[in-house]
């Protein structure tokens, strides 16, 4: 970093007006994929999923909470762990405050993870948040949408994960899916991304970007990350 170049305001502000033609380049593109994506065709879902949550058993049907559509985040938290993944918990830690203002674009935000209910709820309490987790416990549901595997499959390093034959590296994995429930009541999945895909909806990531020294990362992804209350500053 102390190999910087610097230079004079007036080459900077060039330098700076350089890249912002490129990062406007972007942001249409990005725009342009944006409707790309909603523009996708759906598929039905006809099967029935159960989920234990705060106030009792919800089908799939009850997490959309009174909106069209309905947003879930695949938190890695297994049958048998104590607590909750540290990276899948840096995403969350962005979700209490979005809730309100996704709710008023008829969008609800639900965590869904296959550990216990008491489990998730007492993680939730030592991580101070307030958004809506239910578990999947030993549905279809995690392994259905791509973030759950078999302890053979992990074994054997390989699995259907982001839409590709993979190692699974784990038997959580992480995502985020989408669903639209119609006037009828009829639910469709409208879409899902796996593993990078859903660095854009890390709050964090998109600040360290900004940064001179970027995320920081090396070899070592989320390599850093830790729960929020086990950093020492």
């Amino acid at each position: 970093m102390s190999a910087h170049a610097v230079v004079s305001h007036e080459n900077w502000v060039e330098a700076r007006k350089r890249l912002l033609a490129r990062e406007k380049a972007f942001t249409r593109e990005r725009d342009a994929l944006s409707r790309e994506r909603r523009e996708l065709p759906w598929e039905k879902i006809d099967k029935e999923y159960v989920f234990d949550g705060p106030g009792g058993k919800q089908t799939l049907a009850d997490l959309f909470g009174g909106k069209s559509q309905l947003i879930v985040y695949h938190f890695m938290f297994g049958a048998d762990w104590s607590e909750g993944c540290p990276a899948c918990s840096f995403w969350a830690d962005n979700f209490n405050g979005i809730v309100a203002h996704l709710a008023q674009r008829d969008t609800t935000l639900v965590a869904i993870s296959r550990a216990a209910l008491p489990r998730l709820e007492a993680f939730k309490k030592r991580m101070g948040w307030s958004f809506k987790w239910v578990s999947s416990g030993d549905t279809d549901f995690n392994p259905d949408y791509g973030v759950a595997f078999t302890p053979e499959e992990v074994a054997g390093k390989e699995a259907l994960y982001n839409y590709t034959k993979q190692n699974p590296i784990a038997t959580e994995r992480e995502g985020v899916s989408v669903f639209f429930k119609d006037a009828s009541g009829a639910i469709f999945h409208t879409y899902s991304a796996y593993a990078r895909g859903i660095d854009l909806v890390n709050t964090a990531y998109n600040y360290l970007d900004l940064v001179p020294k970027g995320r920081d990362e090396n070899e070592s992804p989320l390599g850093w990350v830790r729960h929020r209350d086990k950093y020492k500053d």
